[in-house]
């Protein structure tokens, strides 16, 4: 089988895809080889804000609207470990670069940047993340569980979150309500 890197692209459930960690998601993949895949939900939100993250991490925002900002579940792995998406930015301790205008940091200085009002302009914060065995994620496309997509950072930060899959879906040149619950392959 041939190998298509699926890194910086979307993946959007079809609504034949059940699983309730999943269900309607768009999902940011950050890493994709060989070995597996790796990418974030960004149109979850998460049952907590930042504010209560920092808190935790014994971090005080210099900003109420910085407290208030939501945090997403980033997908069903390690739901204890967070991971922000932003602007590529080499300054952080533990960041990856995805691509030329996004990249994952999941180091604290980022957050203590973040908390002073000091961290990268734009950014999405997730706990825990999506992962995929080798193969695993390409017998699931295979199965028309996912579409994918190259990733408009505009949707991941620009865009209200509930509007995020229709958004994922138009860059196809479909609107959402045509995608069937039900296949079929010839």
């Amino acid at each position: 089988m041939q190998f298509n890197n699926l890194t910086n692209q979307f993946l959007i459930a079809m609504p034949s895809l059940r699983d309730p960690n999943f269900s309607q998601t768009v999902t940011y993949i950050c890493a994709h080889n060989d070995e597996g895949a790796m990418g974030l939900v960004i149109n979850r939100p998460a049952n907590c804000e930042l504010g209560e993250i920092l808190t935790q991490m014994e971090l005080a925002p210099d900003d109420q609207a910085i407290a208030k900002l939501p945090v997403y579940q980033g997908g069903p792995v390690h739901t204890d470990r967070g991971f922000v998406l932003h602007e590529p930015d080499s300054g952080w301790d533990s960041s990856i670069c995805v691509s030329d205008v996004l990249g994952i940091t999941t180091s604290r200085d980022i957050l203590h940047a973040i908390a002073e009002n000091a961290g990268p302009e734009q950014f999405l914060i997730a706990l825990g993340y999506a992962g995929w065995t080798a193969g695993q994620l390409e017998e699931e496309i295979k199965e028309n569980s996912w579409l994918n997509v190259s990733a408009d950072p505009e949707i991941i930060f620009n865009t209200p979150c509930e509007l995020r899959w229709s958004s994922a879906t138009a860059l196809l040149g479909i609107h959402h309500h045509q995608l069937s619950a039900s296949c079929g392959h010839a």
